[in-house]
């Protein structure tokens, strides 16, 4: 089994979450007692949300290319990071620790490809939805899958609730209706299914509470890392 690095603390909330996945998926894959081999390098977010905030992205990289070496002199086989926005650096990060980096958009666009579908609207952070970086950019190159994403007002709410209210563990049920009025609109603006594009969101968001496919990228990454460290 390969071990896992995880670039993670972005917000601990989902970092958690990850954790949870990728050892419930390695004990259903082997039996028994197993569990992944995990190296966590987990950060104070508020650091690193400043840097998001001012859209300094130098001082970010040199934050993650450290904790990239960090994990890979710790003896992590390859690296994650569990977070949607800070992917725009991914190829920076994997450059830096000479491993690779298993980017939070391919196995997102491959279950969006497998469902047959070219178009999703995208909810996340503002970078995310903002960055073609982040994961737009990759679906559309390496998959030709189109995102859309909220108008303004819709927009500045799915950012607004991610920093004030999710990642500080706060799980409102008028945010939660609100996202679903979000997510009906990209669908009545032509979107076919709707990314989940935020390690923190699926915490609000239930398949249920919009009438198309959902993709969660937590749950998609963290099972896209379990088969990597299975592979021989």
């Amino acid at each position: 089994m390969k071990t896992i690095g995880i670039i993670g603390g972005m917000s601990w909330e989902s970092t958690l979450v990850y954790y949870q996945l990728i050892n419930r998926a390695v004990q259903q894959r082997l039996g028994g007692v197993h569990s992944a081999k995990i190296l966590l390098d987990s950060y104070d977010f508020a650091e690193m949300a400043a840097y998001q905030q001012r859209r300094d992205w130098p001082a970010a990289r040199a934050l993650m290319e450290d904790s990239a070496r960090k994990l890979v002199q710790a003896g992590a086989d390859f690296l994650i990071i569990a977070c949607n926005t800070m992917h725009l650096l991914a190829e920076e990060v994997a450059k830096a620790a000479q491993r690779p980096v298993l980017h939070i958009a391919d196995p997102l666009g491959a279950a969006i490809a497998h469902a047959g579908l070219e178009r999703a609207g995208l909810l996340g952070s503002r970078f995310t939805m903002d960055e073609p970086g982040v994961i737009s950019g990759r679906l559309k190159t390496r998959f030709g899958i189109d995102t859309i994403v909220p108008e303004a007002e819709d927009h500045a709410m799915v950012d607004r609730v991610i920093y004030e209210e999710l990642i500080r563990g706060q799980f409102l049920p008028a945010s939660r209706a609100a996202y679903g009025a979000v997510m009906a609109r990209l669908l009545a603006q032509g979107a076919q299914g709707i990314i989940l594009g935020c390690t923190e969101i699926p915490l609000l968001v239930a398949p249920g509470d919009v009438a198309a496919p959902t993709f969660d990228t937590t749950a998609l990454h963290a099972q896209a890392a379990v088969q990597e460290a299975l592979e021989d």
